[in-house]
């Protein structure tokens, strides 16, 4: 299970980094990446830290991989809920 479920976030990290990539400036897509990504971390440490992985070879990329995670999110975050324009005594700028 420790495995199984350690390629399914492989796979939805480079998904999610190449996506988020190539879409920085699409800020709804950028939300919803940034939840399911806090969704993903939590479901990586818990079975990082629920589950008997004595002796595996993942376990150092897991837990690296979920630490990355955080920042990604972050980054996600950053993106999807900035503000595209500032308003400065009545001016706008971008």
């Amino acid at each position: 299970m420790f495995d199984v479920i350690f390629w399914i976030l492989a796979i939805w990290f480079v998904v999610n980094v190449v996506w988020m990539w190539f879409a920085l400036d699409n800020q709804v897509l950028q939300k919803t990446f940034a939840w399911i990504n806090v969704c993903a971390i939590v479901i990586g440490f818990w079975v990082y830290y629920g589950m008997t992985h004595d002796g595996n070879a993942l376990n150092g990329w897991f837990l690296t991989m979920n630490w990355v995670n955080i920042a990604i999110a972050a980054i996600q975050f950053y993106f999807g809920y900035r503000e595209n324009s500032v308003i400065h005594n009545g001016h706008i700028t971008a």
